[in-house]
């Protein structure tokens, strides 16, 4: 991690026989990008939780296939944010946001637990999640490849290493993939920002137990 003007800022660095990526990531920035991932739906979905998280993202990533330079960004993404983030005194710990986007809301309730998960919900029909799942697996981004696996994909990996738990609630699921995936997004990015601010009131780590993994 460095510290440019009380920022927390780190680099990102991955670079294994199937990818190659770079940039830069900081969370106390003002939602500027530069983001080349390959994936049109991926640089559009990150430039919007950035953009709504003031965070600034600089990304560049190459590699072979898709399914392995998804993974690998959110790996490296997950890595840097967890870095920037430090030792955690002083911050929130936990986010919730809700974003609406025409027929669609997505509510985004995250905790920067060090305990990292994801989980979707639907509470129109609670047994109804995995029906919408369904179609939504079978919907395209824009008619491109990009599909709502490769999205969970991405934000699999992004949790697991910058250990934070997601709860996503899909509360209205009339939209197609593109407004889920943006609602989501969107959320995730204001939800993450509220866990990241720092409380002045807060001495040390946001834990009873002293520690956050």
């Amino acid at each position: 991690m460095t510290q440019e003007n009380g920022n927390r800022t780190a680099l990102i660095k991955r670079k294994t026989n199937e990818v190659d990526i770079n940039g830069s990531f900081n969370i106390d920035g003002s939602g500027i990008t530069k983001i080349q991932t390959g994936f049109e739906p991926l640089n559009h979905l990150l430039t919007l939780f950035c953009f709504h998280g003031l965070f600034d993202l600089t990304l560049d990533a190459k590699g072979d296939l898709p399914h392995h330079i998804i993974e690998d960004i959110g790996i490296a993404l997950g890595k840097t944010f967890k870095q920037a983030l430090a030792e955690k005194e002083g911050i929130n710990r936990y986010g919730c946001f809700t974003v609406a986007m025409d027929k669609v809301a997505v509510e985004a309730v995250i905790d920067i637990s060090g305990r990292p998960s994801l989980h979707g919900v639907n509470i129109e029909k609670d047994h109804v999640y995995n029906a919408i799942a369904s179609k939504l697996e079978n919907d395209r981004f824009d008619n491109t490849d990009f599909t709502f696996k490769h999205a969970e994909e991405f934000l699999e990996s992004f949790l697991q290493h910058s250990g934070i738990s997601l709860v996503y609630i899909i509360k209205s699921g009339e939209g197609d993939l593109h407004h889920v995936l943006e609602a989501l997004f969107k959320a995730m990015g204001k939800a993450i920002d509220q866990a990241t601010q720092i409380d002045l009131r807060r001495k040390g780590v946001p834990s009873t137990k002293g520690i956050i993994d």
